[in-house]
């Protein structure tokens, strides 16, 4: 009732206005003029405005608090068409002679200098005000996006005081009275002001894909400021919402973050387009996400495929499309297998099926060989059987000179991948690190240790790990895909490893929680200080920056075989795998 009244009354209001302007530039038309007032050519004047802006244009929902470019521009669009449906009316039955011409067009001139200097007016003393000015915000980036959320903000508590902007054709300027100034410039005056805080820093450069900006934009600029926030990606962003209520808090995937720069959309377009494609593990982290990928490039049928029913069911529910073929197994049980690959006949398999996380498949070392070699070696040996397109291995840098179970593992799948006698059936592997936000992933257990108020628990303070998104990650492995060929090991640039302490550490900061402890507990078993992808030196570039090729390793496939057979039931696993992977250098101690 409260919010329709209110309704009511600024329609009233718009009503008034309209009428008080249309009085005001109609004598003074008639005075400048020098002619005979005729109150039923204001009566008419003024109901064409009422019905073309209220009725058929509905426009007395424009704010003017928060009028923009297109505002005024609509406002004045609505001044002129009211102008051209009048002068049918004048001359045909009014019959009026030429110089009402002169009239309506000096009236209609009048009355939109008028309103656009009332409206003008009416915004510049409601954002000079102070009465629900009680906060105070910069925006970094004088674009359009920067505009576009300088507007919004006019209608909140947020007074802007500055725009940052290192373009040197906007800074030193002012917009809308408000001045740019240049990043450097604006920390000599933050710096000059003390330990006084401004409340919100807005990032609006959703253009901007280089992660390594934001990252340093927060870094020197998140001390001035007790809220940092950030407009999302371009892509990303919903263009019937207002920018500023889609500002997210900076993450620490913000931070941390690579995107590869040579990422080919249309490559991996036209490698997955119109193909069925069976995705193994496709409830997990990288397969669901392999699983979107796939969806959103064309292919004709996703078979999902995993032993979680819970996993399944969301990435089912969440794609919730006719293309999409849930199916629930094991990529340990071949019969079952077998009867899936019968069935669908795949034109690509991609295995993301794996144990992954170091000290479970170290406590579980059988179910850790079952599940990732035997799985492995199924979904290879019946994409050769069925004669699939590609076969594409999800591996990991756990691969490269492992020293922990599951890394050798991954390994021994790397290699009968390579030797495989494929029958037609390109079979390569796509080797990468840690991804960003994985469940497992130390980041998810960072979250929860700070929510429980600490401590965060480190197994090494010189521990580092490679991180990539999830999405980038999940791209560049059908980019890769696209131009891997048969035995091929194709490595994925991670960008620079980062040290673990540092991402608690940022965490912490971005938390506003820098007071919680930080603890050591020394490696577990099968961990790494440091995580590799190359073994050698001599491994080749591809046309992409991103992607690199191993060297191969050759090895006989029917002594693979029968090593694999004899680890399935020998006591000694560890000799055995050392046996097939010479370099496996078992860590079994904590330091």
């Amino acid at each position: 009732m409260i919010r329709t009244l209110r309704s009511s009354n600024k329609r009233l209001l718009s009503v008034l206005v309209t009428l008080l302007l249309t009085i005001c530039s109609y004598f003074s038309a008639i005075i400048f003029l020098d002619l005979d007032t005729h109150l039923n050519h204001l009566i008419f004047i003024f109901s064409v405005r009422m019905i073309l802006s209220f009725i058929i244009l509905n426009d007395a929902k424009l704010s003017w608090s928060a009028a923009t470019a297109r505002s005024y521009l609509k406002k004045n669009i609505i001044g002129f068409i009211s102008f051209l449906c009048s002068l049918p009316v004048f001359f045909l039955i009014f019959k009026h002679p030429p110089v009402i011409f002169r009239m309506l067009i000096l009236e209609m001139v009048l009355f939109l200098f008028m309103q656009n200097l009332a409206m003008f007016i009416y915004r510049f003393m409601y954002m000079n005000s102070n009465l629900k000015k009680s906060r105070t915000a910069v925006i970094y980036g004088a674009g359009k996006a920067g505009q576009k959320i300088f507007e919004e903000l006019s209608d909140s508590p947020y007074k802007v005081g500055f725009f940052i902007d290192d373009d040197d054709k906007v800074a030193q300027r002012t917009l809308e009275g408000v001045p740019v100034v240049r990043k450097d410039r604006f920390i000599k005056m933050a710096e000059k002001g003390g330990k006084k805080k401004n409340d919100l820093l807005v990032i609006a450069m959703p253009s901007l894909s280089d992660k390594k900006l934001i990252k340093q934009f927060y870094n020197d600029l998140s001390q001035y400021f007790h809220q940092v926030r950030i407009l999302p990606a371009l892509q990303d962003i919903l263009k019937d919402k207002s920018f500023f209520t889609q500002l997210r808090e900076v993450d620490v995937k913000d931070l941390l973050a690579r995107h590869p720069k040579d990422l080919n959309e249309a490559l991996i377009k036209d490698f997955i387009r119109g193909k069925k494609v069976l995705v193994t593990g496709g409830g997990g982290s990288i397969g669901s996400e392999i699983c979107r990928q796939v969806c959103s490039f064309g292919a004709e049928q996703i078979v999902i495929l995993d032993h979680s029913e819970f996993d399944l069911y969301l990435i089912n529910e969440e794609l919730n499309c006719p293309k999409v073929v849930p199916v629930l197994q094991s990529v340990r049980h071949l019969e079952h297998l077998e009867k899936t690959f019968e069935k669908y006949r795949p034109d690509i398999v991609i295995h993301a099926a794996a144990y992954k996380h170091v000290p479970m498949v170290e406590y579980n070392k059988i179910e850790g060989i079952t599940n990732n070699i035997v799985g492995t070696k199924n979904c290879i040996d019946l994409s050769v059987k069925y004669r699939v397109e590609k076969f594409v291995l999800i591996s990991t840098d756990k691969a490269v000179r492992p020293t922990n179970v599951m890394g050798a593992t991954k390994r021994i799948c790397e290699l009968y991948a390579q030797n495989m006698n494929h029958n037609g059936t390109e079979i390569c592997s796509v080797r990468f690190g840690n991804v960003l936000g994985s469940s497992g992933s130390v980041i998810p257990k960072f979250k929860k240790q700070i929510q429980e108020g600490g401590p965060l628990t480190i197994t090494h303070p010189d521990i580092t790990r490679y991180f990539m998104l999830i999405p980038e990650a999940c791209q560049l492995v059908l980019q890769a895909a696209s131009i891997g060929r048969g035995g091929e090991i194709l490595i994925l640039d991670m960008g620079e490893p980062v040290r673990i302490l540092d991402l608690a550490k940022s965490m912490l900061k971005l938390a506003g929680r820098e007071d919680i402890e930080i603890k050591f507990t020394g490696l577990r078993p099968g961990e790494k200080l440091f995580e590799e992808l190359l073994i050698s030196e001599t491994d080749r570039k591809t046309k992409f920056e991103s992607i690199t090729v191993a060297q191969a390793r050759k090895y006989d496939i029917n002594t693979l075989n029968s090593q694999i057979n004899e680890l399935l039931i020998c006591e000694d696993k560890i000799s055995k795998i050392k046996e097939i992977v010479p370099e496996f250098n078992h860590n079994t101690n904590t330091l």
